[in-house]
This record gives C-alpha cells, sequence and structure tokens, in this order.
C-alpha cells in the first residue's frame, strides 16, 4: 500500500510542486494566485476537451492502420511519399502541439521512419489548416503564405538537421520509450 502510493506521489510530484506553490502564492499574494489559479483552471478544462478525440483517434489508428501498411508508407524507405504524408496529417491536425504527441508515439510503435516523425510535428506545430484560414482572414494572404513559404523548408530542415544529429542509439532509445508507454 505504501508502495503504492509513494509511486503515486513519485509520478505527480510535478502537479503536487505546483499545487503547493499556487497555495504560498495564494496566501501572501491572494489576487494572483486566484488569478494564476484561474488561468490554470482555463488551460485544463482546455486539455480535457482536446485529448478525449485524441485518444480516439489513436484507438482507430492502432486497430484500423496495420503496421505494415505505416511502414510501407512512412517508414524508412517511403520517400518523399512518407515526407508528403506526415506533411499532411500534421497539417490537417486541430489543437495544440500537446495533442501531437501521443499520436507521434503510435507512430512510433508503427514504424514511422524518424525523419518523417519530425516532418510530422513540425506541421501540427506550424502549418495546420485551421491556423491558416485564421491567419488568411485576420493577416492577410500574402503574410499567411509567406509564413507558409518560409515555415515548410524550415520543417524539412530541422527534421534532417535532428535525424543527422542524433546518433542512431539515441533514436532507438526515442522509440523503446514510446514503446514502454501506454498509449
Amino acid at each position: 500500500m505504501m508502495k503504492k502510493v509513494l509511486t503515486i506521489l513519485k509520478r505527480y510530484r510535478f502537479f503536487l510542486f505546483s499545487l503547493v506553490i499556487l497555495g504560498i502564492l495564494t496566501t501572501f499574494k491572494p489576487q494572483v494566485g486566484m488569478k494564476s489559479a484561474g488561468i490554470s483552471l482555463f488551460q485544463l478544462t482546455q486539455m480535457l476537451l482536446v485529448v478525449p478525440p485524441v485518444f480516439i483517434l489513436l484507438g482507430l489508428l492502432d486497430v484500423w492502420i496495420p503496421r505494415e501498411t505505416m511502414v510501407k508508407y512512412m517508414g524508412e524507405n517511403s520517400g518523399l511519399k512518407g515526407m508528403f504524408l506526415a506533411f499532411i496529417i500534421g497539417s490537417f491536425a486541430a489543437g495544440p502541439l500537446y495533442g501531437a504527441f501521443p499520436i507521434a508515439s503510435v507512430f512510433m510503435k508503427k514504424g514511422v521512419k524518424f525523419t518523417n516523425l519530425m516532418i510530422f510535428i513540425g506541421a501540427w506545430s506550424t502549418t495546420k489548416i485551421p491556423m491558416l484560414m485564421f491567419e488568411m482572414t485576420y493577416m492577410g494572404m500574402k503574410f499567411a503564405l509567406t509564413r507558409l513559404a518560409v515555415d515548410i523548408p524550415g520543417i524539412i530542415l530541422i527534421a534532417f538537421t535532428l535525424n543527422r544529429t542524433l546518433s542512431k542509439k539515441e533514436v532507438e532509445e526515442i522509440y523503446k520509450a514510446a514503446e514502454s508507454l501506454d498509449i
């Protein structure tokens, strides 16, 4: 029993530490503490709205798409086709970047190439279509397309740079860590 409690405390230590800091802040600076609590509650609500659909998609991805198909289209020998698919999937995403990480984890379990994985995360973070539409409306077509023209090569460059700078052992460790997750 005590071991289980210690495991839970260890797992949530950063959350618990944040609660203690928030409690101290609220005690000495009530207005700042209440504002911080309100912002935290808003962020938690937003996250709870995003996470369930992501996990439903993960379940469907895991069941409907066999590993062999993912390896064929986005694996080591997928070439430009894999990069294009990674970019398109990331661009069609909606929601904050933390929604991409569970999907990236499933992609890793399914044998997606590391470079394609980085392109997927980069596309999710910078070229989402809903964000592009918003940008076109408020910032103008020229701004949105210029940003996109700068971001796309940047995403590809960063993905290849990461792939070149990390050793095979480091990439394997990242894949092993993804395998050990219960998603």
